[in-house]
């Protein structure tokens, strides 16, 4: 009888998992009656225990057919459901952003900044930006250097986040940087302030250019104290000042690009002769930011002028030479090696006029970064947004109209559909990693064989 049961289950034409674990408690009922008695004399075993035993597997295969239920039909998340959710935990954030504890606060302020950095929230933000830019302003007059810190970088989350126009609030957030900036600009602790006043102004110049001026001048005043002096010889660096000088360049020459003809020849009398005599400063961090503000602003230069040249042509390139293969043991290895890659790229643009094209890939888009322009704006927005940019890059409208990518596109529903599962993805992931592996180690072993 047990085998009878179990060859007509055998030979049944294959159904789905759940039909097959119901024949086989129904078969499991019906034979425990004719199997019982032998294992029962020689065990001792109750019923109770038999029936457990024969239909553990029953059970087993009904747990696994639970699990591949949820894998498919639980992939399917309440989006309003988990968007509440998400905007109580950052009424939340907003609401520590006013307690009294300085921990509170600075807990309050890097859970908004990752939650700035990872998704676009105007909406959210549109009908709260009043009572953020209060809490932000609190911060920077009241707060601790670690506060002010951070609540300038939110300041410029903030900016990004609403973009330009009157309910972004944009030129009055960028205001208010400026004036502390010019109360703090002689502490070498305010590097981060010194870039969020260069996104902010980036951000809200469109309206306001009378803040671009004010700006520009204001970060001049911070890194040209690097300048040489009028003996020719770069002045000691203080402590932390090269940080603070690479920041206000940095910001500086992001503001650059947005200015007109009149005022871009100006700047590039001025500072470009200067510029060219830090590149021998002591700080790699600075040289490297020297050095990429030159290449920019040569490139705005051959904009303005096809025969645009550097004052000092030939003893620029000799510089540049002697940084891009700069072997100094008293130097730290990764400090050569990053020195050397960026001035290779420089050297090759002043001399040939050619720049190495980069693609950022995001979603079903991608730019291209084509000139130290759009590299400068580019390096800009990714430090401020981290592994964020991509995602902003393909929904927020601010970002999307910086680099000319239009509207956010809305995929049709056939494409949506057609995402793979989570467990397809991890055979892709794994077989593509193995690829990876193979490819870098046949690299590998070239590398060794021409050493």
């Amino acid at each position: 009888m047990p085998r009878s049961k179990k060859g007509k289950r055998g030979s049944s034409k294959p159904g789905s998992l759940r039909q097959e674990v119901l024949q086989l408690q129904l078969s499991a009922k019906a034979s425990l009656k004719g199997i019982k008695n032998g294992m029962k004399g020689e065990s001792g075993a109750s019923d109770d225990e038999l029936t457990s035993d024969i239909l553990s597997h029953c059970s087993s295969a009904s747990e696994s057919t639970s699990v591949l239920e949820e894998g498919t039909g639980g992939e399917q998340v309440d989006e309003q459901t988990a968007q509440e959710e998400t905007e109580d935990k950052l009424k939340q954030c907003i609401d520590n952003l006013m307690d009294k504890s300085t921990k509170t606060r600075l807990a309050g302020l890097e859970s908004l900044r990752q939650a700035f950095c990872s998704r676009v929230l105007y909406d959210f933000l549109t009908e709260r930006r009043l009572t953020i830019s209060d809490c932000l302003e609190r911060s920077l007059k009241k707060g601790s250097v670690e506060e002010q810190a951070a609540a300038a970088t939110l300041f410029t989350l903030l900016c990004i986040q609403l973009g330009v126009g009157g309910s972004g609030n944009s030129p009055c957030l960028s205001r208010l940087l400026l004036r502390y900036f010019k109360w703090k600009k002689n502490s070498f602790r305010v590097d981060k302030c010194a870039r969020a006043l260069g996104l902010c102004c980036y951000v809200s110049t469109a309206e306001e250019g009378e803040d671009l001026i004010k700006s520009l001048a204001l970060l001049e005043s911070v890194f040209m104290s690097s300048y040489p002096n009028r003996d020719g010889t770069l002045p000691t660096p203080k402590p932390g000042s090269p940080g603070l000088h690479s920041a206000a360049l940095q910001a500086w020459s992001l503001l650059v690009t947005l200015c007109p003809t009149s005022r871009l020849t100006v700047l590039l009398d001025l500072h470009l002769p200067k510029l060219q005599a830090c590149l021998q400063s002591s700080d790699v961090n600075y040289r490297i930011a020297v050095g990429e503000t030159i290449a920019l602003l040569v490139e705005l230069g051959r904009d303005i002028d096809e025969e645009f040249e550097v004052e000092d042509n030939e003893g620029l390139s000799q510089c540049l030479k002697s940084l891009a293969t700069d072997g100094n043991k008293h130097r730290a290895k990764n400090d050569r090696r990053k020195q050397r890659s960026i001035f290779r790229e420089v050297l090759h643009y002043i001399e040939n006029e050619d720049f190495t094209e980069e693609k950022i890939r995001f979603g079903v888009e991608s730019v291209y970064i084509d000139s130290w322009m759009r590299r400068r704006i580019y390096d800009a927005f990714k430090e401020i947004l981290e592994s964020g940019v991509r995602h902003h890059l393909q929904f927020n409208p601010l970002l999307r109209d910086i680099f000319g990518l239009g509207p956010p596109l809305i995929l049709d529903a056939t494409v949506k559909g057609n995402k793979i599962s989570r467990f397809e993805k991890h055979l892709f992931n794994s077989a593509a990693f193995k690829a990876r592996t193979k490819q870098r180690n046949k690299v590998r072993d070239k590398r060794a064989d021409v050493m």
